[in-house]
């Protein structure tokens, strides 16, 4: 009992387009990037108040007390944070940015692909895949850092 080609064709395609409907309404809820990176510091997996930022974009730097925000406006470049607090090491965490990589602002992707066969059922096929961007307003920078700081001692 075979398919009608026609059908079959129909059917992937219905299949396809549910599944990008599905992949696209995932990303809907994920809230837009607002400029704001908050800095957090732990020592131990326990937090840390009070150690002293600097927290460096392509845009400029800026000074954060932990635990605090860094206002860094639309993501340029390498985000890059270095903590020091007495009687810690200093500590640095360096977010690399996607930027000129091929991929999207949040480095989301979702692949539409499309296949058909050659010469009837001899399972000889030809696909043609799509990526496109999901999420774009979301930024390249993450809301939230933690750096881990070690103590001298």
């Amino acid at each position: 009992m075979w398919l009608n080609p026609d059908c079959l064709k129909r059917l992937i395609c219905r299949g396809m387009m549910s599944a990008l409907m599905l992949s696209l309404s995932g990303c809907a809820t994920t809230p837009p990037f607002d400029g704001r990176v908050e800095i957090l510091t732990t020592a131990r997996e326990q937090p840390l108040a009070g150690a002293d930022c600097v927290v460096t974009t392509d845009s400029g730097s800026w000074t954060v007390q932990t635990p605090g925000y860094a206002t860094v406006g639309d993501p340029k470049g390498d985000l890059r944070i270095v903590c020091d607090k007495a009687g810690y090491r200093t500590s640095e965490v360096i977010h690399r940015s996607r930027a000129g990589r091929g991929l999207s602002s949040d480095g989301t992707r979702v692949g539409v692909g499309i296949g058909g066969g050659l010469g009837g059922y001899s399972g000889v096929g030809v696909s043609l895949g799509i990526g496109l961007p999901v999420g774009g307003a979301r930024g390249d920078y993450p809301s939230q850092v933690t750096v881990d700081m070690t103590p001298l001692q």
